[in-house]
C-alpha cells in the first residue's frame, strides 16, 4: 500500500469533494485503495444525501455544505455538472485562500473561466478522469493554471497516479482526452457486449461468452507501455497494429 500524501509541512493532507457523483467517488475510492488518502481524511459536499451515502459507505465525512468543504480542506476536487459550476464557485470563492490547491473535474469548462470565477492568484487545475479510477485503472490527463505551478502538479498527479495512468497535458489536450477515454469507457464496453452477443447467438451461454469478452480486452491494459506477450516484446504505439496481425 502506498504512503498517503501530504502537504509539505502539515499533517495528512486532506481532501474535499464539492460533488459527490459517480466520477468523485471513483477518484475518492482510488485514493483510499491506494492509501493515499485516508477516508477519515476525506469530506464530500451535496445537496442531498442521495450520492453522499456512497462517500459514507467509504468511512468519508460528509455535509451538505460546500463552503465547509473549503473550510477544512486544502486540496478541493470540483466534481459538479458543468451548468452548476459558475454557481458553485461564486459561491465558495470569498473562502479560497493562497493554500487552497483547486480541481476542475468538470468537462468542458476551461482553466480561463474558473480563473475569472476564483480569486485572482487561486491556483487552479484541470483534470479528465474516467471511470475506471474506481478500480485505480484509470487514464487521466491534467493541465494547471497560470498560479499553479510545479509542486501543485506534482502533488495531484501522485495522487492521482493512485488512481491509474496521469499526465500533464497543454489544456487543449483535455477535451480531446474526455472523447477519447472519458466517452471512450462506454465504447469499450459496448464492443465488449457486441462480442458476447456473436457468440451467444452462436450458442454459447451468455454468463461465459460475456466473461470470455471481458477477459479478451484486458489484453489492452497488459499489454500498455511495454510488455511481454507470447515472447513478442510490444510498446503502446505498436498496439493496434500488432492486434491485427
Amino acid at each position: 500500500m502506498a504512503a498517503a500524501v501530504a502537504e509539505p509541512g502539515t499533517g495528512p493532507l486532506r481532501v474535499g469533494f464539492v460533488g459527490a457523483g459517480r466520477m468523485a467517488e471513483a477518484i475518492a475510492q482510488g485514493f483510499i485503495r491506494a492509501g493515499k488518502v485516508e477516508a477519515r481524511h476525506i469530506l464530500a459536499s451535496a445537496p442531498t444525501d442521495r450520492n453522499l451515502c456512497h462517500f459514507q459507505a467509504l468511512g468519508c465525512q460528509t455535509t451538505h455544505s460546500n463552503q465547509e468543504v473549503l473550510q477544512n480542506c486544502l486540496l478541493v476536487f470540483f466534481a459538479t455538472k458543468p451548468h452548476v459550476l459558475p454557481t458553485v464557485l461564486a459561491e465558495v470563492a470569498p473562502l479560497v485562500t493562497a493554500e487552497h490547491i483547486l480541481v476542475s473535474v468538470a468537462a468542458g469548462v476551461s482553466l480561463s473561466t474558473l480563473e475569472e470565477l476564483l480569486p485572482p492568484t487561486a491556483r487552479v487545475l484541470r483534470v479528465s478522469p474516467n471511470l475506471p479510477c474506481m478500480v485505480q485503472e484509470g487514464a487521466m490527463v491534467m493541465a494547471r493554471g497560470r498560479h499553479a505551478g510545479s509542486s501543485e502538479a506534482k502533488l495531484l498527479q501522485a495522487l492521482l497516479e493512485a488512481c491509474g495512468q496521469c499526465e500533464e497535458v497543454p489544456e487543449a489536450h483535455v477535451d480531446i482526452h474526455t472523447g477519447l477515454s472519458g466517452s471512450g469507457v462506454a465504447f469499450v464496453c459496448a464492443f465488449s457486449e457486441a462480442l458476447a452477443e456473436g457468440a451467444i447467438k452462436m450458442g454459447m451461454p451468455g454468463g461465459l461468452a460475456h466473461r470470455i469478452a471481458a477477459q479478451t480486452l484486458l489484453i489492452m491494459r497488459r499489454s500498455r507501455s511495454k510488455h511481454h506477450v507470447r515472447n513478442y516484446k510490444i510498446k503502446t504505439s505498436e498496439i493496434p497494429t500488432w492486434l491485427r496481425v
